[in-house]
């Protein structure tokens, strides 16, 4: 009787567990397509281009950044995961930086 009542309430912590998490997705989606809707919206404002561009950033790195932590599952990731991204990005901001740094330098004026 002990075994039947234990598995019961293990499907009912399982139903309950997939309900939290369906919620979340939605939640995310409904997130998703407000900000798809935003960055319409400002599209036909006609801004100014770096105003645009500033906004149009914005937007999608907060698209990018639900679609990483909670389709990707990088929210509950461990330590190691975010050094590693920590590192790509800071090779990122590094290849960014050379062009600027090499044409600073009037190395390939000539």
């Amino acid at each position: 009787m002990t075994s039947d009542h234990a598995t019961t309430s293990m499907a009912g912590d399982h139903a309950v567990d997939i309900d939290k998490h369906v919620r979340i997705y939605i939640t995310v989606f409904v997130a998703l397509m407000v900000l798809t809707i935003v960055t319409v919206t400002v599209s036909r404002f006609h801004l100014p281009v770096p105003i645009a561009v500033t906004v149009a950033l914005i937007v999608a790195t907060i698209k990018g950044s639900l679609v990483a932590c909670y389709f990707m599952h990088l929210i509950s990731e461990k330590k190691l995961i975010y050094a590693v991204l920590g590192l790509t990005g800071a090779f990122f901001l590094v290849l960014l930086a050379l062009p600027v740094i090499t044409v600073h330098d009037g190395f390939w004026i000539h």
